[in-house]
């Protein structure tokens, strides 16, 4: 069964990708969108099975890999809680995103390469997931980078989703030269890339020293480090998170695929996978607390002052990941797989009801341009409320609650329970909390309510009376709305296609119930140690302390979402003009947060533009100045001035001949007097 969950949506690639020329666009897309679901129909019973406790892990060798002196290992699939959970996530909204991309793509002429990357990705994400050992996880490292790097910049043609494709690979390529030493490091140190050996043999190592840089450091400190900074990149952890926002230049299917539920929490499994290697490492676990409670608040400052409904959502990623992290990062893995886990149906749900959202107001993305849409787009209206009640945290304790109100207070729980550092992440946890509230609602108030201020979108005013579509991308305007002769009063944003309106239904069933029904196996300690046990190192005491925390505890997060509620509200309903007059008091901070804590204009100046230089100083004096002077053009200068020497002296006249011939002569004549006379 785990043999055919992870190559069915590799062969569904290959047969779309190669052979949509023969089969059609819309076999393509039924192939690949039916081996997703197929997928996922054979996954559910895999996690369901160790919900209950029925599952059995095990691993199934596929074949024998490499073998080569002291390294051997073979491509094998594990089956864990770990990898369930993941196989639900990744297959789930995989294939929902296929659907709902039946509609949303369906005028772009390249929609089988679309459908095929999609499932590319699909199995790539897989392959990290069942993965073994440390190379056949880099393998699915690897090949998400580059489905990403396919996916964002699907309309080549566009400057800008070119740029952030490569943005996002070479961002990402610095992250993973940490990962890549971090695996070297741990063969020197285990003689093993077998998860499962190391795992065993990190606690041995714990105390023990290793020299690095010079330095004699502490060995789980430098390779838990070096394995975190591959994380940072993936999992867009502040600096190394540039490249997030930037990647909304893909499709809106993609946002939610890979931005969402999947890839970017890459780096939150790989930590819990190799969580008993950082339990030896608390200095590394350390850095991982402040670097994902910065994220956290990082993120949660920015979203605040954005405009574009996809940028909002994603640094609410960014941010997210944040508390997936530290809470790893205080040694509650359980509880950071959790909100993985829950985050995936409800960020899912957003990033597809903000398509939806730009699917009706022509591909306007500007908050400031939408309004009064909850009459026209209801059942859209509906979904991105389930999917901002679940973000939100909102729920009451003891009774019932949306999914975030569970793993996310369980991660915040989990973190005042912990002390120290934990305590530290627990208020920035809760402040990012209400920071989160406020711009979650604020979309929702900017997006569906208040009247409409769709006039003022000189986008959609071009666009409605558009006739003519000469680029090949420009796939949604059959689905535009035509306006009246006047062009605004006609306007009239209508709702989804059922394909994409299908997703939006089902992932808010997950968003209103996944974290009521699975939070007792994930995160309580009974159950949790049962449920875990084997896959990562589940801190029973940690989350026993964190169900006895104090009341204040528990209700603060409630406190903080209704707070940022009542600010939205306020701000956005009740008196709009009290944006305009934060902007106009507060211009730097406003500046400081739009302008994302200028991290894009320090790297500009710091890494960028010196590059720049540097390439054209080899570019101009090295390889032209200097390797063609000297080689290709200066060769071929010499060879210029002999060919021209050469034509002058073969003249085809007689007498020309005749004068060298007698200028020889003379010349040996000379030679002849001076050497015997």
């Amino acid at each position: 069964m785990i043999q055919a969950i992870v190559f069915l949506p590799l062969l569904a690639a290959l047969v779309a990708g190669l052979g949509h020329h023969v089969i059609g666009k819309t076999a393509s897309k039924m192939i690949t969108t039916g081996a997703l679901f197929i997928s996922a129909a054979l996954s559910w019973p895999i996690f369901l099975s160790f919900i209950n406790g029925t599952g059995e892990a095990g691993v199934v060798t596929v074949l024998q890999w490499v073998q080569s002196g002291t390294l051997s290992f073979n491509w094998e699939l594990k089956i864990d809680t770990l990898t369930a959970v993941m196989l639900v996530v990744i297959n789930t909204v995989s294939a929902l995103v296929h659907l709902y991309s039946w509609s949303y793509m369906s005028e772009d002429p390249h929609q089988p390469r679309f459908f095929a990357y999609l499932s590319l990705f699909t199995f790539a994400m897989l392959m990290l997931v069942t993965a073994n050992n440390l190379v056949q996880m880099f393998f699915g490292w690897e090949g998400v980078g580059l489905a990403s790097y396919l996916l964002i910049g699907f309309w080549y043609k566009k400057q800008s989703a070119n740029a952030a494709a490569m943005k996002a690979f070479v961002v990402n390529r610095v992250g993973d030269l940490g990962f890549m030493l971090g695996i070297f490091a741990t063969f020197l140190v285990f003689g093993t890339v077998s998860i499962p050996e190391i795992l065993e043999a990190a606690p041995a190592m714990a105390g023990s020293t290793i020299g690095f840089l010079g330095l004699r450091l502490d060995t789980m400190t430098v390779l838990c480090l070096l394995l975190f900074i591959g994380a940072m990149g993936k999992s867009a952890q502040l600096g190394l998170h540039t490249w997030l926002p930037d990647a909304m230049e893909g499709p809106t299917p993609v946002s939610a695929l890979i931005h969402a539920a999947t890839m970017v929490t890459a780096g939150v499994f790989m930590v819990c996978r190799l969580s008993p290697m950082f339990e030896a490492a608390p200095v590394a676990l350390s850095v991982v607390t402040v670097v994902g409670a910065a994220t956290c608040f990082f993120a949660a400052t920015v979203g605040t002052t954005q405009h574009d409904i996809k940028r909002v959502i994603a640094y609410s990623t960014c941010s997210q990941l944040g508390y997936m992290f530290f809470a790893a990062g205080v040694g509650a893995y359980g509880a950071a797989m959790f909100h993985l886990f829950t985050h995936a149906f409800f960020k899912a749900l957003l990033f597809l009801g903000a398509g939806s959202v730009i699917h009706a107001m022509h591909h306007e993305q500007d908050m400031r341009y939408y309004g009064g849409l909850r009459k026209h787009i209801p059942l859209t209206y509906w979904a991105m409320m389930m999917g901002t009640l679940a973000i939100t945290g909102v729920g009451i304790y003891g009774v019932f609650g949306f999914a975030g109100f569970y793993s996310k207070d369980g991660i915040l729980e989990a973190a005042f329970a912990a002390g120290g550092l934990g305590t530290m992440a627990f208020w920035v946890g809760i402040f990012a909390a209400l920071l989160t509230s406020f711009y979650s609602w604020r979309l929702v108030f900017l997006t569906f309510h208040g009247k409409p201020r769709w006039e003022q979108s000189e986008h959609i005013q071009h666009a409605v009376h558009d006739e003519h579509h000469d680029d090949a991308h420009d796939y949604a305007h059959a689905h535009a709305p035509k306006a009246d002769s006047d062009g605004t009063a006609g306007y009239h944003p209508h709702e989804s296609p059922l394909p994409m309106l299908v997703p939006l239904v089902i992932l808010s069933i997950g968003a209103v119930f996944a974290g009521f029904i699975f939070n007792h196996p994930f995160i309580y300690p009974e159950e949790g140690t049962a449920f875990w046990a084997g896959s990562l190192a589940y801190n029973a005491e940690l989350m026993h302390a964190a169900h006895e925390v104090p009341m204040w505890v528990k209700w603060t997060p409630f406190a903080v979402m209704a707070i940022g509620l009542l600010l939205a509200w306020n701000s956005y309903i009740r008196n709009p003009s009290i944006p305009a007059r934060f902007v106009a008091t507060f211009r730097p901070l406003h500046q400081f947060l739009f302008n994302k804590w200028y991290f894009d204009e320090l790297y500009d100046k710091i890494f960028v533009k010196p590059a720049f230089a540097l390439g054209r100083f080899f570019w101009q004096r090295g390889d032209v100045g200097t390797i063609d002077a000297l080689g290709p053009n200066g060769v071929a200068s010499v060879v210029s001035g002999g060919s021209r020497l050469a034509v002058r002296l073969q003249s085809g006249y007689v007498y020309g001949y005749a004068f060298v011939m007698l200028l020889g002569l003379v010349g040996l004549v000379t030679w002849a007097m001076v050497k015997f006379l």
